[in-house]
């Protein structure tokens, strides 16, 4: 092998690893490719947990993730994790 294959900087890998986890402590897996939107982890979580996908509000590092963000645009790296979090809704009158 030469010192240029030796020195040369590893492609970053097409697909992450992603845990969701919730308040329960309870952990889910993902593997998501860089620009998939994240809408689509999102809703298969939801749907492994048998609750409404309206019902959980994901967030990571402290900033909710849209339904058009992806890995890729959040900054996420292979092993991040996301907080599934129960959505609140409603407030004073």
């Amino acid at each position: 092998m030469s010192d240029h294959e030796e020195n040369a900087p590893k492609p970053e890998p097409e697909q992450l690893n992603i845990k969701v986890k919730d308040s329960d402590g309870n952990e889910v897996f993902f593997k998501v490719k860089k620009h998939t939107k994240l809408a689509k982890l999102q809703k298969a979580y939801a749907e492994r947990m048998g609750k409404p996908f309206t019902s959980i509000r994901f967030v990571f590092d402290g900033q909710r993730i849209n339904d058009e963000d992806t890995a890729d645009s959040m900054g996420m790296e292979d092993g991040d994790e996301i907080d599934a979090l129960p959505e609140q809704l409603g407030g004073c009158n």
